[in-house]
């Protein structure tokens, strides 16, 4: 459990990363909500992977390139997850574009980020 509570403590603090930079880009920027979305996602893996290394799964036995390698995979797939789900709830749920990237954010957390980092990225 104190695992699970640090990972989504890193996951909070990258998600604040990434929410900051979509709301940049969309709102200041004009830029499409689903490109600010990708690249908010980016930053906030850059931000979740350093605090998942260094303070959440701190003792592994692999190397910090093959580490990256492996969270750049789970991310690859977060990112095109996070995407399809924003533009469904925002296109067909109606919902505004933050809301939908706010449930989509939380529910991939506490599932599939969480599940991957722990038992495929940092084991």
């Amino acid at each position: 459990m104190h695992t699970f509570i640090k990972t989504q403590a890193a996951l909070i603090a990258g998600s604040m990363a990434d929410f900051l930079l979509t709301w940049v880009l969309v709102y200041i920027f004009n830029y499409w909500y689903v490109g600010g979305n990708m690249a908010g996602n980016i930053s906030g893996a850059a931000a979740q992977f350093l605090l998942s290394k260094y303070w959440v799964f701190t003792k592994t036995g692999q190397t910090p390139t093959r580490q990256l390698f492996k969270f750049t995979l789970m991310w690859m797939g977060n990112i095109l997850l996070s995407a399809l789900g924003v533009y469904l709830l925002t296109n067909y749920a109606h919902l505004h574009y933050m809301t939908s990237k706010l449930l989509v954010s939380a529910s991939l957390g506490v599932s599939y980020t969480y599940l991957v980092s722990k038992r495929l990225v940092f084991n």
